[in-house]
């Protein structure tokens, strides 16, 4: 085949413990493997919410009651996240490639995301990070670092941190470099460490990025073939979970935007993902996504699962 293809995975290919996902990974990494045995170039981006939030939780926990552990920047967490589970998947992903006698080796990279310091998104934050607490140590927190914190469905108080759209992945030409090199690449885990640029320094930011909306910036800074976005269902569905439940298999910008217009699609789940596959093909004949499940992911690339999103309507 000898395409470039971006895969995006989603947490079901992860797992919510080192432990879980040391088991589930191996199973990503066949999926991984199969596409590589075709003849393609891949790079992998990954979710890291359960990660990144274990991670945070225990550094907060400590710090507030006494533990001697600092609270650690929310960036610096997503870094160390990225660093783990880049770790689990390139260990499985090279054990697959020598079970079956491929050549080739994974390597992961420490991703950063440039933002907007001025986008709109830091002056609402809206998503939830790290611990709970109650609200008297909220109010305490929120008086000693200016931090926002909401009470999140009744569960106690925890802070929230704004979601910047995207701008740029500063290490894209490295990933660039080693794709051409032949590696199989992990990178824009969590959808990369948010990173503000203050004349030549970079600074990291407290903030989520949509981390499909980052594999779609990969996948055109790369300029890939294709985005494949991997997660629990094996297409995309209008009606769902309704009598009315219809898969798709195929469905041009005009088209997928209208369904987004009827609401069709959920605002936490399957809507991010179409909106990013409509950023990677819009205006870009030729280019392809495809929403479908890890096991399926093969057969996404064949044409034979999924939902296709193309550029341009009826194709064109």
């Amino acid at each position: 085949m000898n395409q470039t293809i971006v895969v995006a995975l989603g947490g079901n290919a992860l797992g919510k413990s080192p432990q879980e996902q040391l088991s589930l990974i191996k199973n990503t990494a066949k999926s991984i493997v199969d596409l590589v045995e075709e003849g393609n170039k891949v790079v992998v981006t990954h979710g890291n919410g359960p990660q990144v939030g274990m991670i945070k939780v225990a550094t907060d926990t400590s710090a507030t009651h006494g533990g001697g552990t600092p609270s650690i920047p929310f960036a610096e967490c997503g870094a160390m996240s990225q660093g783990y589970i880049g770790y689990h998947l390139q260990q499985a992903i090279d054990f697959e490639l020598k079970e079956r006698g491929r050549e080739g080796q994974a390597v992961s990279i420490v991703t950063q995301t440039l933002v907007d310091a001025n986008d709109a998104a830091f002056k609402d934050p809206t998503k939830p990070v790290g611990a709970f607490f109650t609200e008297e140590e909220a109010k305490k927190l929120r008086a000693e670092s200016g931090d926002i914190y909401v009470e999140d469905a009744g569960r106690g108080f925890r802070r929230v941190v704004a979601s910047p759209a995207p701008i740029a992945i500063v290490e894209s030409p490295v990933v660039s470099t080693l794709v051409d090199q032949g590696f199989t690449v992990i990178a824009s885990g969590g959808g990369g460490v948010p990173v503000i640029k203050t004349g030549s320094e970079l600074h990291g930011v407290d903030a989520v990025i949509d981390k499909d909306r980052t594999a779609a910036l990969m996948a055109t800074e790369l300029n890939a073939d294709l985005l494949l976005i991997l997660t629990a269902v094996d297409e995309v569905y209008v009606g769902y979970n309704t009598p009315k439940q219809r898969a798709l298999s195929q469905m041009d910008e005009a088209e997928a935007r209208a369904l987004i217009n009827a609401g069709e699609f959920a605002r936490g789940s399957m809507l991010p993902k179409v909106d990013a596959c409509l950023e990677f093909v819009s205006g870009h004949p030729g280019k392809k996504a495809v929403i479908t499940s890890l096991i399926r992911a093969k057969d996404g690339v064949r044409g034979k699962a999924g939902t296709a999103i193309i550029a341009g309507a009826n194709g064109k």
